[in-house]
């Protein structure tokens, strides 16, 4: 107890040691921290000494909400988990309720789904490697990989009518088919994004002062990593080649050709560069699926008493208003149960803990943040570093505030 007592008094101690040692708050309110986690770091001029994190600033206690909510109704919460990738969040729980209730959905459903997740992984990306390039100085590439963005945030649109907050597909598919429109913009957006995102590539990758700031940055060992429990980019980073994608497929995952990217010292750069190359990849798999599109339903026709029917048989099948009614009111029996379902996040394994005691809402759901992870590994990370070392680690960990908290 003492140690302790100790060791929590000289992180917070207003003493200073010859002048030298200080706390300094690295947010909430520091732009990086984006107003919601903050670091009380222990600092020696700029090295930081140690570090205490703060959460919670945003919880909003997303699982207990899921819990008091008919199934249908859980999709809109889970995009508010990591809002830059949240149709990969709503398809992994749609995914869940599928294992539950015993249902396999179309390929066409797959491919469609894949494509879209796909997107999102290449969005959240961008995010992420355009926002350490900010923080390492670096604006111009943001504003081009921002202009991106906006190109997939309309295919989103697309699908379902959002941006950000999608609530895309449904429990057994998607709500509607492609849209002509969708068909015309995915492939103007094939065919031109790669030289754009070259150009981004160009303006950092092998830009000297960009290497300065980022090699050497946060670095931490695949070991500790797997002590930590990370996965995704993250992992990769530190040369550990698991993708859930592979190694437990979903959704016709096997179905595709591409690589893993790894790297060696899981630092900021590395991290950097998986993204890109898994930008790359991802890219190659939307024009696999979309190439090899099957023929068939956009939903699966075996869970009318889950899948909304359309507006027309509600007003003239009996049959379909019934089952409206029932979904809508969260009156259709679910199975007695217990299923894990996981997906290759844009952050990494994002899973969904389902028990169904055969009520019409969860037992119990619990949500596998993979930011929450992460985040317990960054005073390590830091530690030794330097301040400005410290804002990078965070961006290149692509912390998300809203899975964070949940």
């Amino acid at each position: 107890m003492s140690d302790t007592s100790n060791k929590n008094k000289s992180l917070f101690a207003d003493e200073t040691i010859d002048g030298q040692i200080a706390t300094l708050n690295l947010g909430p309110t520091h732009p990086a921290t984006h107003g919601i986690f903050q670091n009380v770091l222990t600092v020696d001029g700029e090295k930081i000494l140690g570090s205490v994190q703060t959460v919670g600033y945003i919880h909003r206690a997303f699982e207990k909400l899921a819990e008091r909510r008919p199934y249908n109704q859980i999709t809109p919460i889970t995009d508010r988990l990591n809002y830059c990738s949240s149709p990969i969040n709503n398809m992994g729980w749609e995914m869940t309720m599928e294992k539950l209730i015993g249902v396999t959905v179309p390929k066409k459903v797959d491919y469609m789904r894949v494509i879209i997740m796909e997107l999102a992984r290449v969005a959240d990306h961008l995010v992420c490697n355009s926002v350490i390039g900010v923080d390492t100085g670096a604006l111009t590439g943001f504003t081009y990989m921002f202009q991106q963005r906006e190109l997939i945030y309309e295919l989103y649109e697309e699908v379902c009518g959002a941006r950000l907050t999608t609530n895309i597909g449904r429990i057994g598919g998607f709500e509607r088919d492609f849209s002509p429109t969708f068909h015309v913009k995915l492939k103007k957006f094939l065919k031109e994004f790669n030289k754009h995102f070259q150009e981004f590539d160009d303006l950092l990758l092998r830009n000297r002062i960009f290497m300065d700031r980022t090699i050497g940055a946060g670095p931490i060992s695949g070991e500790r990593a797997l002590d930590y429990g990370f996965t995704g980019p993250n992992l990769r980073a530190a040369g550990v080649d698991y993708d859930v994608r592979v190694m437990t497929p979903y959704s016709s995952y096997e179905d595709f050709d591409f690589i893993i990217p790894v790297g060696t010292q899981g630092d900021t750069y590395d991290r950097f560069c998986v993204r890109q190359e898994e930008i790359r990849q991802s890219m190659k798999i939307i024009e696999q699926a979309y190439n090899n599109m099957p023929e068939g339903s956009y939903f699966s026709p075996d869970v009318p008493e889950f899948y909304l029917p359309t507006k027309a048989d509600v007003y003239t099948k009996m049959e379909a208003l019934i089952y409206h009614f029932k979904i809508v009111m969260g009156e259709t029996p679910v199975p007695v149960g217990e299923v894990y379902h996981a997906v290759e996040g844009g952050n990494g394994e994002l899973g969904f803990h389902l028990i169904s005691d055969g009520g019409r809402t969860p037992y119990r759901l619990q949500f596998r943040r993979p930011c929450f992870i992460y985040y317990q590994a960054y005073p390590e990370m830091i530690t030794g570093q330097t301040i400005s070392d410290a804002v990078l680690t965070l961006s290149s960990l692509n912390v998300i505030a809203g899975e964070l908290d949940a």
